[in-house]
């Protein structure tokens, strides 16, 4: 299973980003289940739809009710998730990363993402491994 982060869904739904292939080729090498964690909709709905616009964002929510992409990790890794983001706080981690890391953790320890920043350093505490 491959977690999500924001960063690799807004490259995918955004055909102009310059990682937009490298994020595309990831999924189709990989075959799935591709897993996006409840914590990261507000933020990516959010960009989604101020730089792309309504249609794009309705195209996400779309594949997201078809099951293209698995939506969990919700309640049970807040938790984990709250303490990740306090240990982290000078990074500063957040919440979204924060749930992206719990999740990734708990559902084989692959992350999709173009911010390694934060992932680099949890993937010292986690079992974590970066794409692209």
């Amino acid at each position: 299973m491959l977690t999500l982060d924001t960063s690799a869904l807004y490259a995918l739904v955004n055909r102009r980003d310059p990682d937009h292939e490298a994020v595309r080729e990831a999924l189709l090498a990989d075959g799935g289940p591709w897993l996006v964690p409840a914590a990261i909709l507000g933020e990516i709905a959010y960009l989604i739809e101020a730089r792309l616009g309504g249609r794009v964002l309705d195209l996400f929510l779309k594949d997201l009710e078809e099951g293209v992409f698995a939506l969990d990790c919700g309640r049970e890794r807040i938790g984990r998730a709250r303490a990740l983001a306090a240990r982290y706080a000078d990074l500063p981690l957040g919440l979204a990363d924060a749930a992206v890391a719990a999740c990734a953790a708990e559902n084989g320890g692959r992350v999709l993402t173009l911010d390694r920043r934060g992932f680099e350093v949890l993937a010292g505490e986690l079992p974590l491994s970066l794409l692209p």
